[in-house]
């Protein structure tokens, strides 16, 4: 028996937890909209506590995991990375929490999303000021390849 399966509650069969109201994997990935590959990389990161399993090995989910998931996927869909999402769910499941924790972290978030926004609109700018000088013919004179071959040798440390 390896750790996963050592855990309090004695493991079942596939049927007895369904009729306990446990989830396999892939009704908790149709539950959160996730995969199953992604749920069980939040739990070998420990977004996720490891679950219960079957006689069986298969994983099963209890209400508490689908909330949890879809709190991640929503969180992931805001873009926080994983090291922010970890600190969310900390707090989400804190009902000590102070909120200003919560606001802090957004706020950063935000300024991070500001900057890059930023960068992308000023890489979109330049490649888009290169694509206006490149005559797009049949000649092999590039400004575009010309401008990449430039910033690669200026890169070379």
């Amino acid at each position: 028996m390896n750790s996963r399966t050592s855990k309090t509650t004695p493991a079942l069969e596939l049927a007895d937890a369904h009729a306990k109201g446990l989830h396999s994997i892939g009704e908790a990935a149709k539950l959160t909209g996730l995969t199953a590959k992604m749920i069980r990389h939040y739990e070998s990161l420990g977004l996720v506590t490891p679950t219960d399993r079957t006689y069986a090995n298969y994983r099963v989910y209890q209400t508490r995991d689908i909330h949890l998931l879809r709190f991640i996927k929503s969180a992931r869909d805001l873009g926080f990375s994983m090291k922010q999402i970890a600190i969310l769910a900390s707090l989400w499941q804190d009902s000590a929490r102070s909120s200003a924790e919560v606001k802090k972290l957004a706020l950063e978030h935000i300024q991070e999303m500001d900057e890059r926004i930023h960068s992308l609109q000023q890489m979109r700018k330049a490649l888009s000021d290169l694509a206006g000088r490149c005559h797009g013919d049949e000649r092999p004179d590039c400004p575009i390849l010309d401008a990449i071959a430039c910033n690669s040798c200026h890169n070379t440390d």
